[in-house]
């Protein structure tokens, strides 16, 4: 067994130096070179491990992109055709805690020994056998035209979920020039769907789907499925996870109609009122039916770590949500207003709320923070995205795309973004801008570096930088989350006074509840942490 788990280590260890470095990806950034080329390299990297591309067409494939929702459009995909007593295949990415939740089979990540076994076997040109099942749901990565993924030739089915802004230095910085990258993946005589889009980014998407002769179809929202009472209960909360869901049973259903399977429902109504909305885009509505048993249970059993998941851990409440964009950000806050007002209120109403974030990329990290704002945090806590002071100490949660530099800078610069909304906001008091170069000069791996403003500030700051997401959950949590390792140091035992002085109130306050957001690799780190078997 120690044998394994070393492979298992050393196959991660090799995967991350195939990492592109920070240094590189901005040189090309900068460069822009002809995006068609990455595709050309798949095609090469794909035959020089035994494969062709046309072994892909065999895997029954559906293919789904989107800005936000896709990874959970995947999800209850996948669950859903899982009922059905089918072997699935899953991939999707960022993996949150380790490597091998990207590659999934029946719902569980690819064992430790499996990885291994077939990491080394492509990575020495050596294929010699391969996982087979009966379909296999892939999200893509970035865009959709140009990504590693969409050397897929013909899949059955392609799905589309919300579009909005991210990745602009890559995608463009309009919906439409997005939803131009997005339409990439649609593929001639293959029914597509997505859910509803602003006008002029679905009529891009029409557009891309006439140009390849793609019947494109309008998801109904999910109401139109719910006849009479029934009330479709969804595995993953959040009320932006219902277009998701709608989403997810076209595709299920397309997918067994095509295969030759008895979907077992019935069509209720083949244009909905508002179908003329839909006429004036030339995009015709998909018709609503009547979900089975299978895929009624599918939605209901889907799960997908860090998307509106709530860890309750005694008196510490984690509310934890990927969200990196504004519309997704936006959905998050809806969720946990609500989640937040559904729980139980202490009785002596000592509620403390945190903000535990981070973004990274191209993204305006402003315009998130200040959707934040109506949440009425009493701290917020901004950490880079490494689970402790040692980059090195978890060879899965590695990342050469940044450095730990620039990762501490943009936490600094993400506090001073919160300090100026506050203080536009008029709320309390927060520290004035920082010097970073002062705070970046000692070593940044010191393991007692604390970013906070300079102690002679006055005491009632609300925000707090740590370099690394451990020093962040044991601060906020002050050993009172039964499930987070107490450090061998005194908790809280930080020198700044408002470390010391938010400390005070964290140890009284009867409920702690805590937002973590705007990070997928955040999240992953933070679920790293606060359940350790997901390391197993």
């Amino acid at each position: 067994m120690r044998m394994i788990k070393d492979t298992y280590k050393d196959a991660i260890r090799t995967l991350n130096t195939l990492q592109t470095n920070a240094s590189y990806l901005e040189q090309v950034k900068r460069e822009r070179g002809d995006p068609r080329a990455q595709l050309e390299a798949m095609r090469g990297f794909l035959e020089r491990s035994g494969l062709q591309v046309e072994d892909l067409d065999r895997l029954n494939i559906i293919h789904v992109t989107g800005t936000k929702g896709k990874g959970s459009a995947c999800a209850f995909t996948e669950r859903i055709l899982r009922g059905y007593g089918l072997r699935t295949g899953f991939y999707s990415s960022p993996h949150l805690v380790q490597v091998r939740e990207r590659i999934r089979i029946n719902g569980q990540p690819l064992s430790k020994e499996l990885f291994s076994k077939y990491f080394w076997l492509v990575y020495r040109r050596l294929w010699d056998t391969k996982e087979k099942v009966d379909l296999a749901v892939v999200e893509v990565g970035i865009g959709g035209a140009f990504d590693c993924t969409n050397i897929i030739r013909t899949p059955v089915v392609c799905g589309v979920s919300s579009l909005g802004i991210d990745h602009t230095s890559i995608l463009g910085d309009t919906v439409e020039k997005i939803a131009w990258q997005k339409g990439g993946i649609f593929k001639p005589g293959v029914p597509a769907f997505t859910v509803l889009q602003p006008e002029q980014p679905l009529e891009v998407l029409r557009d891309r789907a006439r140009e390849c002769g793609c019947p494109l179809y309008l998801c109904p929202e999910l109401d139109a499925f719910e006849a009479g009472t029934r009330v479709l209960e969804l595995g993953l909360a959040g009320s932006h996870q219902r277009s998701n869901a709608a989403l997810a049973l076209q595709l299920s259903r397309t997918w067994l109609q095509r295969r030759g399977y008895e979907a077992g429902t019935d069509v209720l109504q083949d244009v909905l009122p508002g179908a003329e909305l839909s006429a004036q885009r030339s995009v015709p509505l998909a018709p609503t039916f009547c979900p089975s048993d299978a895929m009624i249970q599918g939605l209901r059993d889907t799960e997908w770590l860090g998307r509106t998941q709530v860890l309750p851990h005694g008196p510490v409440t984690w509310y934890i949500d990927g969200a990196h964009t504004t519309s997704s950000i936006q959905a998050c806050v809806r969720w946990f207003r609500q989640a937040a007002l559904n729980e139980d209120k202490p009785q002596d109403g000592s509620e403390v709320r945190v903000l535990l974030f981070n973004a990274t990329g191209d993204r305006d990290t402003a315009a998130l923070l200040k959707l934040l704002l109506p949440c009425h945090f009493d701290y917020a806590v901004f950490c880079p995205n490494f689970t402790e002071v040692s980059v090195a100490t978890s060879a899965d949660q590695q990342n050469f795309n940044v450095t730990l530099e620039n990762a501490l800078t943009r936490c600094v610069e993400n506090q001073k973004t919160w300090t100026r909304l506050m203080e536009e906001k008029g709320g309390p008091w927060l520290p004035a801008p920082l010097e970073v170069g002062g705070l970046l000069q000692p070593d940044p791996l010191r393991e007692a570096l604390l970013l906070v403003p300079p102690a002679e500030r006055p005491l009632n700051s609300t925000s707090l930088v740590f370099p690394c997401i451990s020093h962040a959950l044991q601060w906020i949590a002050q050993g009172r989350d039964p499930h987070l390792p107490i450090p061998a140091s005194k908790v809280g035992a930080h020198p700044h006074p408002v470390a010391t002085s938010g400390a005070v109130l964290l140890q009284e306050a009867a409920t702690i509840r805590v937002l973590v957001t705007g990070s997928l690799h955040l999240v992953g780190g933070v679920l790293k942490l606060l359940d350790p078997m997901l390391s197993q």
